[in-house]
């Protein structure tokens, strides 16, 4: 036989394992005890994935007499001991584990010891990162581990119907008779057909209705209101159901749901629908939320993953959430500019021209927004990588977010990375299982490195305002394009490492250090508080050695750079650490300046639109206080720090200051 065969429902023709254990002598059996084991991101997570498998298997009278339930859901970061610890005192017939990228190597840490504990009960693994790797994650030897490789509903049930059959007759449970299971049998790995997906979703009932959630104190909750994507991105594997047909839950169900989360607390929440706005009831559904927060003050904020060619039902939803206080900012997943990179990862079907309206709509609106990317997909090049961060610059994003390319399991791309010449690195964390792409056909290691350092420029120059204006004007001048004035200063960092900011891109690019969000947030914190000096300089310096600084007009709009770049938290204002020759400060207090600027300053805020109908050199106050800025907490530590940071950054439009002209004899006010 094949090391992977299929099976429907044939019998073994040997025993499996051991029945597992029976009560002892005399007593009534206890239920099946079942354990539920996540560990995601976020404290204080709603379970819903176990919420989901219980609620489904519920249905069926004699799991609910035969089985007792029990969750446990703590972070991906709790130690290893005492997850174990936790999960033996349970004493579980079943354990089943929820296994994705980020908590992978801890589950597996996890599974070992448990296996070894508990050779007696059977273990069941799903989630996109084991689906169809039943080899890689569980060796011969195991025989009662199982992997799942479907929509875990319909597997799971039949799962403990199987050992429920069996452990009344006193049987061995015979695998085979569940489907879209992975197991092992005498060295041989099996695989039962998978059933087909659910397509009437209220098959699943409501955990929120069942009361399973009850009792729990959640923060964080992901939702689920539908299942399935149209689209066939070939980076991608949402929810294991992409270029497939979308179905819904029940719009009155959906609502009981939300309103469930509103009237218990939950302070975030992610939808994650593959494509919010796609359907006209996404509208409806987001008031409802509205609404809760006003009734409630619940969820706090909403994420959402927008719709692709739905710019303006995305933007209506934006504005609602924004205006009833969920919503700060809104990400434009535009992935790539290349033409060959969407052919290559099929994504041509998502126009740009859609990407585009939407970050205009919302700029009108003045909603912050934020430009994602991925470095490196397939087809992209270095070029084509920096030419499109230009592109996107020139339209006036308001923030450019690059994400490292992971391989995913289960994708296209992760069937034929050999033909794409994808190499990868797992990045080196305790808890999650991550392979950075480091190389493909178009991108050389060395190219990988380039483009990382290009985008550490883009972070600090362009995001963090350091260098906003400056740059602005040398590309509408034709002096220097975005494209080369970010080349030119990567460049420079690179020669740089004596600095302290320098020498934490260069720290990141060796040890892939963007694959952590908080990475981003840590830049932020550099170069808009902790080493602001140190980047005054530093830019002074990159633009003195092009030559530049010796144009009176250039050296005014990088003088304008120094004093307008933004406080990412509430704190005081300071003069910069370069001396000015073409901006004076007038006056200061605590979070205003008054500035006289000359024409070419004024000019270049007007363009850039920030202040209106000016063109005369002039004095303004440009005010630091922002919106929704936290003080510096010294007492918390870095990591929570720029977590703040990085969330800033995605709001950009939060922490940027704000110009007016001075009145006759403006002088600022104390404010304390």
């Amino acid at each position: 036989m094949s090391p992977l065969t299929s099976f429907s429902t044939s019998p073994l023709p040997e025993p499996l394992p051991e029945p597992l254990s029976e009560s002892p002598s005399g007593s009534l059996p206890r239920p099946l005890r079942v354990s539920l084991l996540e560990l995601p991101l976020y404290t204080n997570t709603l379970p819903l994935a176990s919420g989901y498998l219980q609620a489904y298997a519920l249905r069926d009278p004699a799991v609910a007499a035969g089985c007792e339930f029990l969750v446990h859901a703590p972070t991906a970061r709790t130690p290893v001991a005492e997850l174990v610890t936790a999960l033996l005192a349970q004493d579980a017939d079943v354990y089943a584990m929820s296994c994705y990228l980020w908590n992978m190597r801890r589950i597996k840490e996890v599974l070992d010891e448990l296996v070894r504990r508990r050779p007696d009960a059977c273990f069941v693994l799903g989630g996109p990162q084991v689906m169809n790797h039943a080899a890689e994650y569980v060796p011969p030897e195991l025989e009662n581990v199982l992997v799942c490789n479907a929509e875990g509903e319909r597997p799971f049930h039949a799962l403990l119907t199987e050992l429920l059959t069996a452990r009344e007759g006193a049987a061995v449970p015979d695998f085979t008779r569940v489907p879209g299971m992975s197991f092992w049998v005498r060295g041989e790995l099996l695989t039962t057909d998978k059933p087909a997906r659910i397509t009437d979703l209220d098959e699943i009932p409501s955990p929120f209705a069942m009361g399973l959630f009850d009792g729990g104190e959640y923060t964080f909750a992901v939702v689920e209101t539908n299942r399935g994507c149209p689209y066939s991105c070939s980076y991608c594997y949402w929810g294991a159901a992409t270029n497939d047909k979308v179905h819904r839950w029940d719009l009155e169900r959906v609502k009981a749901d939300l309103t469930w989360i509103s009237e218990h607390g939950v302070e975030s929440v992610f939808l994650a629908d593959a494509n919010w706005g796609a359907l006209p009831r996404d509208v409806e559904l987001t008031r409802h939320l509205v609404e809760g927060k006003r009734r409630t003050g619940y969820p706090m904020m909403i994420a959402i993953q927008a719709a692709k060619n739905r710019p303006d039902r995305v933007t209506e939803i934006t504005e609602i959430l924004v205006e009833g206080g969920l919503l700060t900012s809104q990400p434009v997943s535009l992935q790539t500019l290349s033409p060959q990179t969407l052919e290559i990862v099929q994504r041509a079907n998502i126009k740009e021209s859609t990407y585009v309206e939407l970050q205009l709509k919302l700029h009108e609106k003045q909603i912050s927004s934020y430009t994602e990317l991925i470095w490196p997909l397939p087809g992209e090049t270095l070029k084509s990588f920096q030419a499109g961060i230009a592109k996107v610059c020139r339209t006036g994003a308001d923030a450019v977010v690059a994400y490292p390319q992971l391989l995913l399991r289960n994708t296209p791309m992760y069937g034929t990375r050999e033909a794409l010449g994808i190499e990868t690195v797992r990045v080196d964390d305790p808890v999650a299982e991550a392979d950075v792409v480091v190389a493909t056909k178009w991108v050389t290691r060395e190219d990988f490195q380039a483009g990382a350092w290009f985008y550490y420029a883009v972070i600090s120059l362009y995001n963090a305002r350091a260098a906003f204006h400056v740059a602005r004007e040398l590309d509408r001048s034709g002096v220097c394009s975005y494209e080369d004035f970010l080349v030119r200063a990567a460049d420079h960092y690179r020669r740089r490492t004596d600095t302290e900011i320098c020498a934490f891109f260069a720290e990141s690019v060796r040890g892939l250090g963007n694959y952590d969000l908080n990475n981003i947030g840590k830049v932020l914190h550099m170069v808009l508080h902790s080493h602001r000096a140190e980047m005054d300089t530093l830019l002074g310096d990159f633009l003195g050695e092009q030559g530049w600084l010796a144009d009176p007009r250039l050296r005014a709009v990088f003088e304008l750079d120094l004093v307008a770049r933004p406080y990412v938290y509430r704190e005081a204002v300071s003069a910069p650490a370069v001396p000015l020759s073409q901006v004076r400060i007038v006056d200061r207090d605590r979070y205003r300046l008054v500035v006289d600027l000359p024409e070419a300053a004024v000019g270049a805020l007007a363009e850039a639109g920030f202040v209106e109908g000016a063109t005369d050199p002039g004095r303004y106050v440009v005010d630091h206080r922002g919106r929704r800025k936290m003080p510096y907490p010294r007492h918390r530590s870095l990591e929570h720090n720029a977590a703040y940071c990085q969330a800033m950054m995605n709001r950009l439009r939060d922490i940027l200051p704000s110009w007016r002209a001075a009145a006759v004899r403006d002088r600022v006010l104390d404010a304390s």
